[in-house]
């Protein structure tokens, strides 16, 4: 058989078009650059697998865990084109070029073309950190194989997340609720966030106070705090611990009486400075961009979230601007170092940059994402300004971060002093008399910026409540120096509870703990807030109360798999595999299987034994109140049973709905009882439906307050009387479960309630839609109450009405009348917006909420977002609306896919 004809073409296969388009314009003629759109392949769902294959070792989780854990994979049906498309391409090719990216979801996805494409040409593998014309060529230098650990490592990792969500979830579904899911790093966050509430709801606050004045020197005035009282330091927040109790010793606490006394003591005191204490002040730069630090860093200045800040770094990435954003490490190349201090050096001048180069080295022990820092692409970098037109708002936020951090990192130190003046006076008369007090007071005055001139890091919120002393200046005086005092005041003060986490304190969090890898953390903390798991106030990451019942079963019968250490264990021992140090399918078998004393997974779901729903669902809020979390979401339940006046008979325990958007730690035992006194009741019968006989009830539900009718269970006689169906081999089937009728339903209107709403109008909201008549050309035309109000309906032609009591007073003509008017959409009065936030930090626009023809939307009058399902209006706030348009614009226009005219024909020609 004659070989192929050389062609003289090279196919590169990258995973996204964007990054593509880039690496065309450096490779030239003769390339060919594809994209495969991610990965090709993955693990089904064990119900897609093949019939024969389901009742096999195969079949419970699409891995052959009786031989060595293979997984069984299939292209997806979406990519079933797109690898018809890529081999069509190789049979024209001389060779094959895998360029993906460089970490092991990169290796693996190159393995994975490999493996179906099966090219019969040399195959290069081919890896860079950026898209830029000479790293491109060096990539091309140096090629080399698929590397065959990392793919291993990846593999495990994926088989792992498979056993582990397939043998958890199904035990949430029974215990707890439906659709919920478990993870091997999602569960271990969700527990974090738990755990930071509990500490709030167990925290006790204590009450503390000190004294501030102004005092003033021939050189200036300056503000102090008391320091210590006759020789005792006086205690500060952190001399507490979260039980309120004052643990510090030789401190004085200082109780409002006593500051009160002190400060009358001081008004006429006389006041001499006691010390001067001035130290050199040195700070040194961040080190460059790893990706962990790179979105707490996007969330604390540009207030992106995790998600939005990784969307917009692989933008940049792919359109050769930025380094690859799925690192741990903060090395340099020597190329970003000479570019950095060449740049700093331009721009504020050679006295900025030291002499030597700085080296950073990852905190990471392996970082196997990639082997250098994000920073801005080239052997020389672009300023902001240079790419300021070629960007968009948020992409050109991002990275001047990235640029400032970068070259900043190779700046001078900044330099300064710090200063500390105590001072002091013994107190003159009152109840307070001869007590001595002395103040502190200092400030750290910046004499060389360095660094700071290009850069300074930001910082999460601390629970510290003692005042910064930064960039301060004090007067210049001298011990023994006399001192006019003014304005001394008692300060009282409490101290705080852990703040919640917000994305960049989490995400901090996580890589100081080791769990999880960074360029997944955004992806964790937005698929925790998608579950319900947690949901954002302002910044901060609060947990529902569903995510307290996940948590609660999984430590009490899963306790290894949300351990912190038991999970960062296991990505330490991923990175085994990817260094070639340890093998997966041995790994996966321990891990499932178990060895001798150490029971795997396997044997701790088989051996769970009863778990008791309730318990799990039922958090204790005071002696005679629990917090019951329901299949409709959380509510109170008192525990004392309650008794039907009338008839003396104990009745259901009351109830009350717990208000979404009240936090876990603000659940306090008055907040409850407030709660419960203030409840209205949950059902109320109205009577008997005169012509179906059903029982007519007012409820209180989750969204809203509605009537329904108590449809019967089916009687032992009438299931018998069903109807029975036979096989064709005339045997009678077993008899089915009858299909429950659906009841009907009706919400009230805004004037009703469940305690006023009567019999004849709960039948009344129940017979809704209701019928009018038909239009001249036969049309029905009906009135029912929506979402937004009451409103006809003829066919798709809505029309809003004025008020809920029209519904059943409007007639037919006043219908008509309405439908021959033109429709009002953008020509009717300006409805008022549902809420405003002010100005966008982006766009410089007003932001506002206006109801929209798919609901409620945010805007800031060029960039729209609807406000997601999961969101009420009410809960809405400034932060969270800035989000959601950021994430919008990182996500850019959506495309819209051209359609084309048929071309025109051509007329005959005239003979």
């Amino acid at each position: 058989m004659p070989s192929k004809a050389k062609t003289g073409k090279k196919l590169v296969i990258v995973e996204s078009p964007a990054k593509s388009k880039t690496i065309a314009k450096y490779l030239g003629e003769g390339f060919i650059v594809e994209a495969s759109i991610g990965h090709i392949r993955d693990l089904p769902q064990p119900s897609e697998l093949p019939a024969e294959l389901k009742k096999t070792p195969l079949g419970k989780f699409a891995v052959d865990i009786e031989n060595d854990f293979k997984p069984y994979y299939v292209v997806s049906a979406d990519k079933k084109k797109k690898v018809g498309e890529l081999k069509a391409q190789l049979k024209d090719a001389d060779a094959l070029y895998l360029a993906t990216d460089g970490d092991r979801e990169g290796e693996a996805i190159a393995w994975h073309l490999l493996e179906v494409l099966k090219p019969k040409v040399p195959v290069y593998r081919m890896t860079f950190g950026e898209i830029t014309k000479e790293a491109i060529h060096r990539a091309m230098d140096n090629l080399r194989d698929v590397d065959q650990d990392l793919v291993d490592a990846q593999e495990t990792r994926r088989v792992l997340d498979r056993l582990y969500g397939y043998e958890i979830s199904p035990v949430l579904w029974r215990k707890v609720a439906r659709g919920l899911s478990a993870g091997r790093v999602q569960s271990v966050v969700t527990r974090m966030v738990v755990d930071r509430e509990r500490e709030r709801m167990a925290f006790k606050a204590a009450s503390y106070w000190d004294l501030t004045g102004q005092f003033g020197a021939e050189s200036g005035s300056f503000k102090a705090k008391l320091a210590a009282v006759d020789g005792a330091k006086v205690a500060s927040g952190r001399d507490f611990n979260d039980d309120g109790e004052l643990t510090a010793r030789n401190v004085v606490h200082l109780k409002e009486e006593l500051a009160a006394a002190l400060a009358a003591g001081l008004q006429t005191a006389d006041f001499r400075v006691r010390s001067v204490d001035t130290k050199p002040y040195t700070r040194r730069p961040a080190a460059p961009f790893t990706t962990s630090t790179l979105q707490q860093e996007a969330g604390r200045k540009l207030r992106f979230s995790s998600k939005s800040t990784m969307q917009v770094a692989q933008r940049l990435y792919e359109n050769g601007y930025i380094t690859y954003m799925r690192t741990d490490s903060s090395a340099l190349s020597d190329e970003a170092v000479t570019a950095a201090r060449r740049q700093a050096s331009e721009l504020y001048g050679t006295e900025y940059v030291p002499q030597a180069p700085r080296v950073y080295s990852s905190k990471a022990a392996n970082a196997q994402e990639a082997h250098e820092a994000i920073r801005p692409a080239g052997d020389s970098f672009r300023t902001p300004a240079q790419v300021a037109k070629q960007l968009s708002g948020d992409e050109f936020r991002l990275y001047e971060l990235i640029w400032k951090r970068t070259v900043a990192s190779q700046m001078a130190d900044a330099k300064g002093s710090t200063a500390t003046i105590r001072l002091g006076a013994v107190t003159v008369g009152g109840a307070a008399a001869g007590r001595d007090a002395e103040f502190s007071a200092s400030g750290t005055v910046i004499t060389f910026p360095g660094f700071l001139a290009a850069y300074e890091e930001g910082k999460d919120e601390s629970r510290s409540d003692e005042d910064t002393d930064e960039a301060r200046r004090l007067p210049n005086v001298a011990k023994d120096d006399s001192l006019t005092a003014s304005d001394i005041v008692a300060v009282g003060h409490e101290t705080s509870p852990p703040p919640r986490y917000t994305e960049a304190s989490l995400t901090a969090e996580l890589e100081k703990k080791g769990i999880g890898r960074p360029s997944t953390y955004a992806s964790t903390i937005s698929t925790i807030q998608d579950r319900g798991y947690v949901r954002k106030q302002g910044s901060a990451l609060v947990p529902s109360w569903i995510a307290f019942s996940v948590v609660r079963l999984l430590e009490q019968h899963f306790r290894d798999y949300v351990d912190y250490e038991f999970t960062a264990d296991m990505e330490a021992d991923l990175d085994k595999i990817a260094n070639g140090e340890a093998a997966g399918p041995a790994w996966l078998k321990h891990f499932y299987f178990g060895e001798d004393a150490d029971p795997g997974l396997l044997s701790i779901v088989n051996n769970l034994g009863e778990i008791d729903a309730r318990e799990i669902n039922s958090v204790p809020i005071t002696d005679g109140i629990t917090l019951r979390v329901g299949k409709f979401g959380p509510y109170l339940e008192s525990s004392v049973p309650t008794v039907d006046p009338k008839t003396g008979e104990v009745v259901e325990a009351a109830r009350a709905n717990v208000p979404e958007d009240l936090a876990p730690d603000e659940l306090t035992a008055a907040k409850a009882v407030e709660l419960m006194e203030t409840a209205a009741p949950e059902e109320r019968v109205l009577g008997t439906d005169p012509h179906t006989g059903h029982t007519i009830v007012a409820k209180n539900g989750r969204y809203g307050a509605y009537v329904t009718e108590i449809i019967p269970e089916m009687t032992e006689e009438q299931l018998a009387s069903q109807p029975v169906e036979y096989y064709k081999n005339g045997k009678p089937k077993p008899p089915k479960k009858p299909v429950k009728a659906k009841p009907r339903t009706g919400s009230l209107f805004a004037s009703m309630s469940v305690e006023t709403v009567t019999l004849d109008e709960a039948l009344q909201l129940m017979s809704l839609p209701r019928v009018l008549g038909q239009d001249a050309e036969g049309n029905p035309i009906t009135v029912q109450n929506g979402r937004f109000g009451p409103y006809l309906k003829k066919g798709t032609d809505s029309r809003s009405i004025g008020s809920e009591e029209e519904i059943f007073t409007i007639t037919l003509e006043a219908a008509l009348e309405i439908y021959s008017q033109p429709k009002q959409r953008g020509a009717r009065a300006a409805v008022p917006p549902l809420a405003e936030f002010g100005p966008d930090p982006v766009s410089e626009k007003n932001i506002v909420v206006k109801e929209g023809r798919f609901g409620p939307y945010i805007t800031d009058g060029v960039t729209n977002i609807t406000v997601p399902r999961s969101t009420a209006i009410e809960e809405l706030t400034r932060d969270r609306a800035v989000e959601l348009l950021a994430e919008k614009r990182a996500k850019g226009p959506v495309k819209r896919t051209a359609t084309r005219k048929a071309p025109a024909r051509k007329a005959a020609a005239k003979k």
